[in-house]
């Protein structure tokens, strides 16, 4: 073979090996855009910022080939309807709480929060390692819905309230903003829950049209003034002590997607789910600091009160477990993963952060 002919060869069969690379290259990042519903307003940036994060790092990590748009609640479809349009695909994705859809099925409450349920550590333990993940996706599927953690909270705080509540005999009669789940519980110690959307609340208490309001926590809930009309700041929330934001996608979707896509989206959502909870833990003291200066007055769930609530919930549980096996087998999980956890979190940490509270009360932190 002489040399001119050699290169001649060589020089088209780079070419066509050149052709056929790129195509590859580009099956594994693929242009797709998605949108997001959120449940949230914007104006709530730790929740709402969820899934701005998402977005951000999925762009980010796929060169700009993979977008997903951000929608507040009520842009696209109401907030409380976020799953319903994964569900019929009308979005591909939301970023949502489990619970608001629990008149659906209670099932779908229990990765997200329920009652006396598990610590934002203990549910992420649950959700990662103790097969959460794959059991509530199991539930979800008949949903054509696949779900991740996309945040927590921490542990809530247990509302505002115009009058002090001290004894169970207190709550009868009470009329408080509370829905779901913990609303079914309060109702049979004599609470009268109320539905109402967060932008009426504030007129509703300073009315007296209703006696109380839980919402989420400090940070958020100065936002929206409630303690210049209910002075009083229970805590804690019992029904919210870990609750899980989650993504939940399309599950034609999600799986249409590239695998490389999918385990992106994956990684985001832990990265995302990991953030919100570090950004409350950061903003919170600050925030319940301020609202104390302001004339709030911090109250505990008096002991009978929680254990009465905590029966009612147990009551409930059972019917629950009674009729629903969806619903029993994951509450089976939980349950059982909550003994260990609860276990576990009294020895080491819990000494420990008793002891260094006790410092800080002391003023030598």
């Amino acid at each position: 073979m002489d040399r001119r002919s050699f290169i001649t060869r060589a020089a088209v069969g780079g070419a066509v090996a050149g052709s056929l690379a790129a195509p590859a290259i580009a099956q594994t990042a693929p242009k797709v855009t998605w949108r997001l519903t959120s449940s949230f307003p914007k104006s709530l940036d730790t929740i709402f910022g969820g899934a701005e994060v998402l977005s951000k790092m999925v762009s980010e990590a796929s060169d700009g080939n993979f977008q997903i748009q951000v929608f507040s609640a009520g842009e696209l479809v109401p907030g409380l309807q976020a799953a319903d349009a994964v569900t019929s695909g009308t979005v591909e994705c939301c970023h949502t709480v489990g619970y608001y859809y629990w008149g659906k099925d209670p099932t779908f409450a229990l990765a997200a929060a329920v009652p006396f349920s598990l610590s934002a550590r203990g549910i992420n333990a649950w959700h990662y390692h103790g097969g959460g993940i794959d059991l509530y996706n199991e539930f979800l599927a008949q949903h054509n819905i696949v779900g991740f953690p996309g945040g927590n909270t921490g542990v809530q705080m247990g509302g505002w309230f115009r009058r002090e509540i001290n004894t169970v005999a207190d709550m009868q009669g009470l009329k408080m903003r509370v829905g779901g789940f913990a609303g079914k519980v309060m109702e049979r110690l004599g609470v009268v829950p109320q539905q109402i959307a967060g932008g009426d609340i504030y007129p509703a208490l300073e009315k007296g049209t209703i006696d109380a309001t839980e919402w989420v926590g400090p940070y958020d809930d100065e936002k929206l003034g409630f303690f210049k009309v209910a002075p009083y700041y229970y805590y804690p929330g019992w029904w919210e002590g870990g609750p899980t934001v989650h993504f939940m996608f399309n599950k034609a979707a999600f799986e249409g997607l590239p695998p490389a896509y999918q385990a992106l989206l994956r990684t985001a959502c832990q990265a995302a789910d990991a953030n919100m909870l570090q950004m409350y833990d950061y903003k919170n003291p600050t925030a319940i600091k301020s609202l104390v200066a302001q004339g709030t007055q911090l109250r505990p769930f008096s002991p009978e009160i929680l254990q009465a609530c905590f029966e009612a919930a147990n009551a409930v549980y059972a019917e629950m477990e009674a009729s629903n096996p969806a619903f029993k087998k994951i509450w089976d999980s939980i349950k059982a993963f909550r003994s260990e956890n609860y276990t576990w979190a009294q020895i080491a940490e819990y000494n420990y952060d008793t002891f260094m509270m006790v410092q800080q009360n002391a003023g030598k932190l």
